[in-house]
């Protein structure tokens, strides 16, 4: 699983032009899912999500979490997080889980932060979407679960 985290001040994603999700201060989460990955990777990245301490403290170090501040997500499903562009010009997707194994995988994560107390938004998993973010810092960071949570 991987997650592009952005730190934002606030998030909207659209559909047809309608607005189908969106959050305030917090983040927003982009997240594509790989074959291998099962609901314990889905619970294990959530929690490393909401544990990051990128928000800053009283004397502006980053040192509180997206629960410490009482912040929100925005989660975006995204395959293409696992473009193959090795060869070629054109990105291949193979190492992209199929899509229902997928968007199972990408409920589990935006479940597994709503049982957390975090507030959640979402896109609409599969289809063309139009994300708007505001940037604070910036900070963003890339999150792998095969180097965060490698298999023993």
């Amino acid at each position: 699983m991987r997650a592009l985290v952005q730190r934002v001040s606030r998030a909207s994603v659209e559909v047809d032009g309608e607005t189908v999700g969106a959050t305030g201060n917090g983040f927003l989460v982009l997240l594509g899912v790989a074959p291998g990955d099962d609901a314990g990777t889905a619970e294990r990245m959530a929690d490393k999500v909401r544990k990051l301490r990128v928000f800053e403290d009283d004397r502006g170090r980053m040192n509180r979490s997206l629960q410490d501040v009482g912040g929100g997500c925005l989660v975006v499903s995204q395959f293409t997080l696992y473009a193959d562009a090795r060869s070629g010009n054109r990105p291949g997707f193979t190492e992209a889980a199929p899509p229902e194994q997928a968007d199972a995988l990408y409920r589990a994560f935006v479940a597994a932060l709503e049982g957390a107390g975090v507030p959640v938004a979402t896109g609409r998993f599969g289809e063309e979407m139009q994300v708007e973010l505001l940037n604070r810092g910036p900070v963003t960071l890339w999150l792998d679960s095969a180097t965060l949570f490698p298999q023993r």
